[in-house]
C-alpha cells in the first residue's frame, strides 16, 4: 500500500531544493560572492545592496569595480539615467543591479551613486547619471576585456571616479589592483 506524503512536506522539500539551486546559481548583481566563466552572462549573486568601489587598472588608472573586484562599464549610447541596453545587449552586458541603496567605498563619491528602474522592474545602479554594467567576457575579477568594445550601437568603457568613461584602450585583460 502506497503511503501518502503530507502536502506540507512536499512544499518544504520543493522550497529547500529551490534554495539550494539559488545558492548554486547567480544573477546580475554585485553584492556577494559569485563567479563567471568566459562567455557566460552569470554575474555575482546579489543578496542586498550593491557596493561600488575603486581599483587601479594598468593602463587605465583608477576605475570603478564591485565588491568582488569585477570591472564596471558604461555604455556611450545611454544619454541619461535610463538604460538603452536590453535583449541580446543585456545578455552580453548584464546590468549592475541592487536591492536597496547602493554603497560607496574607497574613493567612490556616494553623491554620484543612484539607481534607475529597468523595464523588468529591477533596480540598476547608476554613477554620475550613467547606468552601470558588467561585461560577460570578463571571466574573473580585475579583467577589463570590455574596454573599448563597440557593440549594440556604441562603445563600452570602464568608468573613472569622476563618472566619465575612461577611453584609453588597453591590450585586453588588464588586472586592477586594490580590491
Amino acid at each position: 500500500m502506497a503511503r501518502r506524503i503530507p502536502a506540507l512536506a512536499v512544499v518544504l522539500a520543493v522550497l529547500a531544493a529551490a534554495l539550494i539551486a539559488a545558492g548554486c546559481g547567480s544573477s546580475s548583481g554585485s553584492s556577494s560572492s559569485g563567479s563567471t566563466t568566459a562567455g557566460s552572462t552569470t554575474m555575482p549573486q546579489q543578496s542586498g545592496a550593491a557596493t561600488v568601489k575603486t581599483a587601479s587598472a594598468s593602463g587605465l588608472g583608477t576605475i570603478l569595480v564591485d565588491a568582488q573586484g569585477r570591472t564596471i562599464y558604461l555604455f556611450q549610447r545611454d544619454t541619461g539615467p535610463t538604460s538603452t541596453c536590453s535583449g541580446a545587449c543585456i545578455a552580453g552586458w548584464p546590468a549592475v543591479t541592487t536591492h536597496g541603496t547602493p554603497h560607496a567605498a574607497g574613493g567612490v563619491a556616494v553623491a554620484k551613486l543612484g539607481v534607475t528602474k529597468r523595464s523588468d522592474g529591477s533596480m540598476q545602479v547608476t554613477y554620475a547619471g550613467h547606468p552601470l554594467y558588467y561585461y560577460a567576457g570578463d571571466s574573473a575579477a580585475g579583467q577589463t576585456n570590455g574596454q573599448g568594445v563597440n557593440a549594440f550601437g556604441a562603445k563600452w568603457y570602464v568608468v573613472g571616479t569622476s563618472g566619465s568613461a575612461i577611453t584609453t584602450q588597453t591590450s585586453g585583460g588588464g588586472s586592477p589592483s586594490g580590491y
